[in-house]
């Protein structure tokens, strides 16, 4: 494999071995002047990551410096991630790099993209315009993401071999990468090393506090997010991590919301960061569960929730009600009635 394609896709096992080839040390990544433009371009790369999308350079044989750069950002980057070591950070990380590859991969040509599957121990071959995977692989790559056209009983299957498309192909080593990546970090940093790459964690820090922030607020415009049940605080968490939720939590949390006010945009818009997300089908699936089918579907009860799997972290308020919607409705009646005896005591103090 060219350098160049090692530089776009650094977390192969030919990448790790050319880079260490090298023989550069971590002191002299973190601290050489030298490595100046390889750091920034692995702050860049986390930023991006954070905002939803790595763009990677367009790179020819010839742009040595470029490659360079390129393939050092990439271990520089994970050194930040690691650093911080923050969960939510690490799988918007880990999926931007693999979403980042993914459209390169859909470009590449059949070889290509074999040879990349190879490194994930990926038998596919090539036939026209399809690819034979077989079924184990298939069902091991296929297996965190939710919509139903993955689903194995779906797919075209002879004699113990998956037919898909190029375009699946790179979908499906899309998730493969993502795992990769994530399963990988953080990495065992030493703090002294960390406390020298302080001026570079210090804007990823920034940036991640105030993404967190803007997520736990909710955006929700008239909805009060703060009244939430604790179960779909945890499923809007997931979503804004770009988690694949499974389908009963994504119903779940999509009739939840539309039942206290959400607008269909709104809803599409916080999805638009899970790895398979399809503006048209998403925008199809939240119409329905709306009422355009003929029925307005409601959110589970919370017993249903419990044998799904999907009730997580429980409180007090959670022991006394039997419906999601009647937690945010009890919870939204006194925050209201406190708001309200607080207003009166106030005017009963001016008064005298």
């Amino acid at each position: 494999m060219e350098e160049k394609d090692l530089a776009l896709y650094p977390f192969i096992t030919e990448a790790s071995s050319y880079v260490s080839g090298l023989g550069f040390s971590l002191e002299r990544l973190i601290t050489s002047r030298a490595m100046d433009s390889a750091r920034s371009r692995g702050v860049e790369r986390v930023l991006q990551a954070l905002k939803g999308e790595i763009y990677k350079p367009q790179l020819l044989v010839s742009d040595e410096n470029k490659i360079l750069i390129e393939l050092l950002s990439y271990p520089f980057s994970r050194i930040l991630v690691s650093c911080i070591d923050d969960n939510f950070l690490i799988r918007r990380y880990a999926l931007a790099e693999a979403v980042s590859c993914y459209e390169l991969l859909r470009l590449e040509s059949s070889e290509f993209i074999c040879s990349i599957a190879s490194d994930f121990r990926v038998d596919v071959i090539p036939r026209d315009h399809e690819f034979d995977i077989h079924f184990t692989d298939y069902i091991r790559l296929a297996s965190s993401m939710k919509a139903l056209e993955w689903k194995l009983v779906n797919r075209k299957i002879q004699k113990g071999h998956v037919y898909i498309s190029k375009e699946e192909l790179a979908r499906l080593l899309q998730e493969a990468i993502r795992d990769r990546i994530q399963s990988s970090l953080p990495l065992n940093i030493p703090q002294d090393i960390c406390q020298m790459c302080a001026q570079y964690l210090s804007p990823i820090q920034t940036e991640l506090q105030q993404m967190k922030e803007t997520f736990g607020s909710g955006d929700f415009g008239a909805v009060e997010s703060s009244m939430f049940p604790p179960c779909m605080v945890h499923a809007i968490s997931n979503v804004r991590a770009g988690v694949n939720l499974a389908h009963s939590m994504r119903f779940a949390l999509t009739s939840f919301l539309r039942n206290v006010g959400m607008s269909v945009d709104d809803i599409i818009a916080m999805f638009n960061v899970s790895p398979d997300f399809d503006i048209e089908k998403t925008r199809y699936q939240i119409e329905h569960i709306s009422g355009s089918s003929g029925t307005e579907y409601k959110p589970p009860s919370c017993s249903t929730m419990r044998t799904y799997g999907n009730c997580y972290g429980a409180d007090e308020l959670c022991s006394r009600i039997k419906h999601p919607l009647n937690y945010y409705r009890r919870k939204t009646w006194f925050k209201h009635k406190n708001e309200g005896a607080q207003q009166s005591s106030s005017s009963e103090n001016d008064t005298t």
